[in-house]
């Protein structure tokens, strides 16, 4: 019996250190190769020439463009609307370096620098009046950073909402001038939600902590939200493109309604495929009521990332790795969107919102 006892003991002590290995392993480590063989395939080039309406080349008044041409023709992308135009002599200066080199391959957005600023005597008359500077100099609409209604103050110190009625003659101006507003608010509703294990977006709070936020930093998301939708709807004049779905992308029930109610609200797709990814066959139905004013884009230029991009919208096929874990740690299923959607989706809208594009470059 003894020897029984002592051989069990044994066996146990043997095993110890691989239980402890398996169970020690962390979530950020587990990441296992799918044993799923499905018929699909990698999508390294869009079925179709797009545009990429949320692009970001911060160095574009001295950048050499070349090599992102070179990697913009792999993708078939023909067009890259940069949003970080800057404004005034940068502004001018990326103009040129666009007519220098490249003609027709990119155009850019000015930008507005409002923390400080706001209430300012004189400093709306001189916004509005660069505004109309930069849009004679080249710029094609006008990029709102998700610093105002975050980090932005006016003059006194206090936080600027982004429905702010002081802004109105610059939503107006763009109305005037026939240019978009893209205008990024909030981020996603998660960062402002508990950080515990109920949390979906739990390991990218604990891979980037900076990104959490209190449930009132500096306003419930809710509230920063709705002064967004406020501003679509105090100014009907105005076309604006919605970044990122509006962080609704998790919610196209909602999307559609607020779709319905403010028609000269526009989303982009920018940042938010995994959360399409997921719902194939609504997310479908959604692309396809609402096609003709869904915009493509990216966000960051990282161009191994837009397979991706290209694989949920162009394919059926199903359960496929995402190219960030801690974005999302779901598969992604395609959605096969017609040819039609994917046309307008890709090029057709942007070309139709964004003035001065250079429709040769799509062949229909």
């Amino acid at each position: 019996m003894k020897q029984i006892i002592i051989y069990q003991l044994v066996l146990v002590l043997i095993a110890l250190p691989l239980s402890t290995m398996a169970q020690d392993l962390t979530f950020e480590e587990y990441n296992p190769i799918s044993t799923l063989v499905v018929p699909g395939k990698i999508i390294k080039k869009a079925k179709f020439p797009f545009i990429d309406v949320h692009g970001h080349q911060y160095r574009m008044p001295e950048q050499d463009l070349t090599p992102v041409v070179a990697a913009m023709d792999t993708l078939n992308m023909q067009i890259m609307v940069n949003l970080s135009g800057r404004s005034g002599e940068d502004l001018k200066k990326s103009v040129q370096n666009i007519a220098d080199h490249f003609p027709n391959r990119f155009v850019v957005f000015a930008n507005i620098g409002f923390n400080n600023n706001v209430g300012k005597p004189g400093w709306m008359e001189e916004t509005v009046a660069q505004l109309k500077a930069d849009v004679a100099n080249g710029a094609r609409g006008l990029k709102i950073y998700k610093s105002l209604g975050l980090r932005d103050v006016d003059v006194n110190g206090n936080r600027v909402p982004i429905d702010d009625a002081r802004l109105n003659p610059i939503w107006e101006t763009c109305a005037q001038l026939g240019i978009p507003v893209l205008i990024h608010a909030a981020d996603p509703k998660s960062f402002w939600d508990e950080f515990n294990g109920d949390n979906e977006r739990w390991l990218e709070l604990k891979t980037h902590p900076r990104r959490k936020r209190a449930a009132d930093d500096p306003a419930p998301w809710e509230q920063i939200v709705a002064e967004q939708h406020q501003m679509f709807r105090n100014n009907p004049k105005t076309t604006f493109i919605n970044a990122h779905m509006g962080w609704f992308a998790n919610n196209l029930g909602k999307l559609g309604q607020l779709m319905d109610e403010l028609p000269n609200m526009n989303v982009g797709i920018g940042a938010i495929i995994a959360e399409l990814g997921r719902q194939p066959r609504y997310a479908k139905a959604f692309f396809i009521k609402y096609q003709d004013r869904i915009l493509f884009g990216k966000d960051s230029w990282v161009p191994e990332e837009f397979p991706t991009y290209f694989r949920v919208l162009e394919s059926a096929d199903e359960y496929f790795p995402y190219h960030k874990k801690y974005h999302a740690f779901w598969p992604m299923y395609g959605l096969d969107l017609p040819d039609e959607v994917l046309k307008k989706v890709y090029y057709k809208n942007a070309l139709r919102i964004v003035p001065g594009l250079d429709a040769s470059l799509f062949k229909d």
